[in-house]
């Protein structure tokens, strides 16, 4: 076949392949148009998920009459200076409006604050001439039947249900950037997302994050902002007790534009490395703020990656100023382990409390007497020993049968020694208060003056004892051990050349290694701690890393790893009876210790329950 020219609108249909993936891509364009053009309101209308029709409306400056027509022709842009490494706006290519027109019905309604309106029309590719029009300052974009110049690629696409919330998804990422604007979208569903605009604060963007977020994140976030040789990380993070099982609550943003880097969320996971179950993620939302000229937009085309000139930078500012703030916020409960305990204690309507007609509660005999197939001497919320019959319950003390469980001591395990004595009300006003029991041998029951505190003694030593380790560890030059023969271990030269320039920093954790030759390195010592290990494929594992984040993270894991496992066996075991001196010095450990409030394996050491929830337990509240 012959070389030929492409026409136009195959042009524009491949570059709609490349950015026009789904709905969600044409709202996220619209949408970045309109905050280019200063809008600080912005309303997006779908239908049938999107496909049927995509309504976005805003009150920016608007597109002036006699550039309409510049605006639907391929690289016609009004945000891109001369220098191509200077972008400070969303959009820049110039190939949006373009694209979408050339795949659906698009028309383009607008008006500046000096001109009168006009419209012009795209139509599978064919464009219409420009038309006076009536609207409000600001530009008005409709684009109906997605996809019907490209027929194949609807079968591509998922059911309208999915595509609403791959669009929500994509409304929430941008408007977390811009807590000034306000946004709404409206499905065919009636189904409504409005976020009302707050200010440009530190305080109003959390207030955003709240609104996309829930109102549970900002009370268990930890405020992040760090600053490095030019680079600025601003944002919250979850505390370590709070996650999510996937990581599509982790929200990263450059110079403003919503990311998926993968270099950011190998940070995100390194920072929270040893502080999280394998299977659970942080919750987060950090910005990044940096030169343009230091970072790469233009490597994809929807503009969802990015690439840094120093990622090493990046990556160590990003897992360093998280630790930091993990390590400043002190010991933090998460306020839905409360909720939590309060749900498994209040499974249904307790049979005691029943509404009476006017408002008020029937008597528990009543409440017994109404609940059919109901069997009192079977029900776990009964006093001990209560006879009925009469007019109310008569308390006898215990029972037979309880009775001769508590001296044959079948009742639960629980030593109060700590409660013999009132607490020194120094200690009540302690992040985790004075001791007061302890349950089952392996639960130690707190109280504050406002909360009860219940602490997992073998979790929350287990963190203790890593916690020494790691300082330990990483504190000096980690002992290494002499091998009997040099390994020499065959790698790219690339490959041979990174871990010879990290020489010096893997000697400090241990690793002795020099260049062998073209394409080989030579390890002549380990860390001791490692034991017998697979010297070729540990090499190879950090060769990997330093190819993709710059850092020998792999060998400061694994040494991790093994204080954490040294630090399992050696902490206090389930089971064993403590003092109340030997428990309040437990706790007064916990509140010194940085990530306290998880242990080694992401589960957490405490919950803390509020008086004011208790309360609402027994109906007092």
């Amino acid at each position: 076949m012959p070389i030929r020219q492409l026409s136009e609108t195959m042009i524009n249909q491949i570059a709609a392949g490349e950015v026009i993936e789904r709905p969600a891509s044409v709202v996220k364009e619209l949408v970045e148009n309109a905050l280019d053009a200063g809008a600080s309101r912005v309303e997006i209308v779908t239908a049938g998920g999107g496909l049927n029709l995509i309504r976005v409306t805003d009150d920016g400056s608007g597109i002036p009459e006699q550039e309409l027509a510049l605006a639907v022709a391929r690289h016609c842009t009004s945000k891109l200076s001369d220098d191509i490494h200077d972008i400070r706006s969303l959009g820049f290519r110039g190939e949006a409006l373009p694209s979408i027109g050339s795949v659906a019905r698009l028309s383009i309604r607008s008006r500046t604050a000096f001109d009168s309106a006009a419209e012009i029309g795209i139509d599978g590719g064919r464009v219409s001439a420009v038309k006076p029009a009536a609207a409000n300052r600001g530009t008005t974009i409709e684009v109906r039947d997605l996809f019907f110049a490209t027929p194949a690629r609807l079968k591509f696409m998922k059911g309208e249900r999915a595509e609403s919330s791959a669009t929500s998804d994509v409304v929430k990422r941008i408007a977390i950037a811009f807590p000034a604007v306000r946004f709404t979208l409206t499905g065919s569903d009636r189904s409504t997302l409005e976020l009302p605009a707050t200010s440009d604060t530190p305080e109003g963007r959390l207030a955003r994050v709240a609104q996309v977020m829930g109102k549970d994140f900002p009370d268990n976030a930890i405020a992040i902002d760090a600053m490095r040789d030019g680079v600025h990380l601003a944002g919250h993070v979850s505390i370590p007790s709070y996650t999510r099982a996937n990581a599509l609550q982790q929200y990263a943003y450059v110079n403003g534009r919503p990311v998926r880097d993968k270099l950011i969320a190998g940070a995100i996971r390194g920072a929270f490395a040893d502080v999280l179950p394998r299977d659970r993620h942080a919750v987060t939302v950090l910005f990044l703020s940096l030169d343009p000229s230091t970072v790469d937009v233009n490597v994809h085309p929807a503009k969802a990656d990015v690439r840094f000139r120093d990622p090493g930078l990046v990556r160590g500012l990003i897992v360093g100023a998280i630790r930091e703030a993990l390590a400043g916020a002190g010991i933090r409960a998460a306020t839905t382990g409360a909720a939590g305990m309060m749900a498994a204690f209040r499974p249904g309507a307790a049979p005691y409390s029943h509404p009476g007609p006017a408002g008020g509660h029937r008597s528990y005999e009543a409440a017994h007497r109404a609940s059919a197939g109901f069997d009192l001497s079977r029900s776990g919320q009964r006093p001990l020993d209560m006879t009925y019959g009469e007019p109310g319950p008569r308390f006898n003390g215990f029972a037979e049968t309880e009775q001769a469980a508590f001296n044959t001591g079948q009742l639960a395990s629980a030593d109060a020694r700590a409660g013999m004595a009132e607490p020194a009300e120094a200690l009540l006003g302690m992040v985790l208060g004075a001791a007061r029991a302890q349950v089952h041998e392996n639960y130690i029951v707190a109280q504050t003056r406002d909360s009860l505190v219940i602490v997992d003694q073998h979790a929350a030593h287990e963190r203790l004892v890593y916690e020494a380790l790691k300082n330990a560890l990483h504190s000096r030059a980690v002992p290494s051990q002499m091998l009997l023969l040099p390994e020499i271990v065959d790698l790219p030269e690339e490959d041979a050349e990174r871990l010879a320039m990290h020489s010096e920093t893997l000697a400090k954790f241990g690793l002795g290694l020099e260049r062998f030759g073209p394409g080989a390195v030579a390890v002549r010592e380990t860390p001791s701690m490692l034991g017998e290990t697979n010297v070729q494929q540990l090499v190879r594992d950090l060769a990997d890393e330093l190819a993709d984040n710059d850092t020998v993270e792999t060998l400061k894991e694994r040494l991790d790893k093994i204080a954490a496992t040294m630090a399992c066996h050696g902490s206090v075991r389930s089971g064993r009876l403590l003092k109340a001196e030997e428990m309040n010095a437990l706790l007064r450990q916990m509140e010194a210790t940085p990530g306290s409030g998880t242990c080694n394996h992401g589960r957490p050491t405490y919950i803390e329950l509020k008086l004011a929830d208790i309360e609402r337990l027994f109906g007092r509240r």
